[in-house]
């Protein structure tokens, strides 16, 4: 399957999801409503072409790689290497590991480009593209060739995954940076807007930081493509990403996008295939204003806002109960005869284009209204 022949469709189906709308409706008639769920549980519906949604073998997919920029110091993840924080992940020694236990999902850790050979583990899949990217400050990150390798192998890895729901993020050290980077010459936004962490960043962190990451762009001012911009900027993580949300999204599976670096995935993606959007719901595991920024390109809210301070992943394993619960209105509620009355007034759920729904903007990680 290439890039250019994924077949990814448009969610938007104004009978389904004024059937949706109606059984919620009716759910609501009977016990009053739930607010935000239901259009997010509209909004499964909608990404699965049924009335129905219903989830199978949910995984977390750790995308893991080191990227040369990070010899120009750029400080390591919690005083770790990048393998050192996959064997913890690996070896149930950190929260995302014991979350994905504790809610029932699949924990993969797909090793895409550690610069640092890892001891095989039933939930590591070795698809090293090269032992970590090139320093995109002196050069590209990757040849042009390893960036469609990469696309491929998340291609395959995604075709081969048994469930419907991918939860994507991506780990190693300059993976942030480098998401940053990428980010900024998509969206076309001061890389900046990415970098700063909060109000509090000190000025003599941001000032070599944002040198390091201008003196990169400067070096690639000429790249647009997104295939060059991930192979001038990006790490392998990324670059997999793209492959496993294309045909993610192919197959109508739900994406979680959590962090920086899924998002970057997500919008490179999305210039590949616009319809990739309509399939993906956000998380966040920290507060980093970046992430902020980034949600704001797909003009969208994180599922939950809970104040973390943790690796990626985090987030989207707290909010998975939340989106069980929504396709459980539809699904695991039954009507019954004295709920079947006429509806009330439906609720505000505006579509403005394809699966772009919303009851007020950003809400519950969907994208917001941005139609006239």
């Amino acid at each position: 399957m290439s890039i250019h022949q994924s077949l990814i469709s448009p969610t938007a189906n104004p009978e389904l999801r004024r059937a949706l709308s109606e059984r919620l409706q009716r759910r609501a008639a009977l016990a009053g409503g739930l607010g935000e769920l239901e259009p997010l549980a509209i909004r499964l519906g909608l990404i699965q072409d049924s009335l129905t949604p219903r989830f199978r073998d949910p995984t977390l997919a750790l995308f893991v790689a080191d990227h040369g920029l990070a010899v120009d110091g750029l400080p390591l993840m919690w005083g770790r290497t990048t393998k050192a924080h996959a064997d913890l992940l690996l070896h149930n020694r950190l929260p995302s590991s014991v979350l994905a236990r504790t809610q029932g999902l699949q924990l993969s850790v797909v090793d895409c480009g550690i610069a640092d050979e890892m001891q095989p583990n039933p939930r590591l899949q070795s698809r090293k593209i090269a032992h970590g990217t090139r320093n995109c400050r002196l050069g590209p990150a990757m040849s042009l060739e390893h960036a469609h390798a990469a696309v491929r192998v998340g291609m395959e890895i995604a075709d081969k995954f048994s469930g419907n729901v991918l939860i994507c993020a991506g780990l190693g050290q300059g993976a942030f940076e480098s998401s940053a980077l990428v980010m900024s010459r998509l969206c076309d936004l001061p890389v900046k807007d990415f970098i700063v962490s909060g109000p509090d960043m000190r000025q003599d962190q941001l000032d070599p930081l944002l040198s390091l990451l201008l003196a990169c762009q400067a070096r690639h001012r000429e790249v647009v493509d997104p295939m060059d911009v991930l192979a001038a900027f990006g790490g392998f993580e990324t670059a997999v990403m793209v492959g496993a949300m294309l045909v993610a999204a192919s197959k109508r599976h739900l994406i979680i996008v959590d962090g920086l670096p899924a998002c970057a995935a997500l919008k490179a993606a999305s210039m590949i295939a616009a319809p990739v959007t309509d399939y993906a719901v956000f998380c966040r595991s920290h507060t980093h204003h970046g992430i902020d920024q980034a949600l704001a390109q797909f003009h969208a809210a994180a599922l939950l806002e809970l104040g973390l301070d943790s690796a990626d992943g985090c987030g989207a394993l707290l909010a998975w109960p939340m989106l069980r619960s929504a396709a459980a209105l539809l699904t695991d509620l039954h009507d019954s005869a004295d709920t079947l009355m006429p509806p009330p007034a439906p609720p505000s759920v505006r579509v403005s284009g394809p699966g772009r729904l919303s009851s007020r903007p950003g809400l519950l990680g969907l994208p917001s209204d941005t139609g006239p």
